[in-house]
């Protein structure tokens, strides 16, 4: 199966594109700092690194600490198409990350972006008493 062009995208040029989306919806490249490395692992340090390094979004993934258990509760829809219906592991990642910054440009809390266990549960909540 063909590898999709966007993997060996360069993570260090793809970045500042994430950065200038958020800032033109008055949020900050520590929010943007945040979101990624809430998904990864990676800590500030690590992120840098990756930048620095100009690794493809392949090799970003790969060497990432630890990808955050609740990015399973990531849904909806990237591209024109459903997360939950990705089925290639990298693109889903990718297009987690992409979701996570869409959601911060559109001006959602970071509680809700980074699905605190206190959001978990209080959706849970008003789905039960529906």
């Amino acid at each position: 199966m063909a590898r999709h062009q966007v993997f060996a995208m360069k993570f260090a040029k793809v970045y500042p594109l994430y950065i200038k989306k958020a800032e033109a919806k008055n949020r900050t490249k520590k929010e943007v700092d945040q979101v990624i490395c809430w998904l990864t692992g990676y800590d500030q340090a690590g992120l840098k690194q990756q930048i620095e390094q100009e690794n493809d979004f392949e090799t970003f993934f790969a060497q990432a600490p630890a990808m955050n258990p609740n990015r399973s509760l990531i849904k909806g829809v990237v591209c024109g198409v459903r997360i939950e219906e990705i089925k290639d592991p990298l693109m889903k990642k990718l297009r987690y990350l992409d979701k996570l910054i869409d959601e911060l440009a559109k001006g959602k809390t970071m509680e809700k972006i980074l699905r605190t266990k206190e959001e978990s549960d209080a959706k849970g909540k008003r789905e039960k008493g529906k």
